[in-house]
């Protein structure tokens, strides 16, 4: 069954003025399906390949799958761990753990936003719950995929690729992240969190 561009939660312009209606259009309607539509394509070619029993261009179409399969990931998290401005930051079990993990909310922030800033190139900034290590942890993810742990579940994912802010803040990706927390959807990343837990 093909993968199909996930509808946005809110408006185009629901998120301004920290997130401008241009690039929200741009990015959902023509970066995401992009990832959508190479995902797609990857998998059909795998299963071709499959059936054909040529598995000669399998490494070109793995990398595929992986690159433009974690780019549908990400950006599918990522329209829904925003919202319109007004929301508290994180409370409950999130708060107790970002302070256990990082010593405060604001602590886990500045450090977030300092990974943001600090992705090389195209990626994303991610918090993510590590079963295994039974705690948070932020990475940062170039493209979509590389520089991340194996089994972390993400809780929190800002895109740091210039096409996610470049209209409105050019090249001030600073600026961006620093805009993007009035727009952090808190209840969405607890939700996640307390799924996480249960995974």
């Amino acid at each position: 069954m093909a993968h199909k561009l996930p509808d946005l939660p809110y408006s185009y312009d629901a998120l301004e003025p920290y997130y401008d209606q241009q690039t929200v259009r741009i990015h959902h309607d023509l970066h995401h399906k992009g990832y959508v539509d190479g995902l797609n394509k990857a998998e059909q070619a795998l299963a071709q390949a499959r059936e054909q029993d040529n598995y000669s261009l399998v490494k070109h179409w793995e990398k595929e799958l992986a690159f433009h399969g974690s780019g549908h990931i990400l950006h599918s998290l990522f329209w829904t761990n925003m919202a319109p401005a007004g929301q508290e930051g994180p409370d409950g079990e999130l708060k107790e753990r970002m302070g256990q993990d990082f010593g405060s909310v604001e602590a886990f922030k500045k450090q977030f936003s300092a990974a943001a800033a600090a992705v090389e190139g195209s990626g994303w900034a991610v918090l993510g719950w590590n079963p295994l290590f039974q705690k948070l942890e932020i990475l940062q993810a170039e493209k979509h995929q590389n520089l991340t742990q194996w089994g972390i579940i993400p809780i929190l994912v800002l895109d740091v690729w210039e096409h996610a802010y470049y209209i409105k803040y050019q090249n001030r990706r600073g600026e961006f992240i620093s805009a993007w927390w009035n727009i952090v959807n808190w209840q969405e990343a607890a939700h996640r969190y307390t799924k996480a837990l249960k995974a």
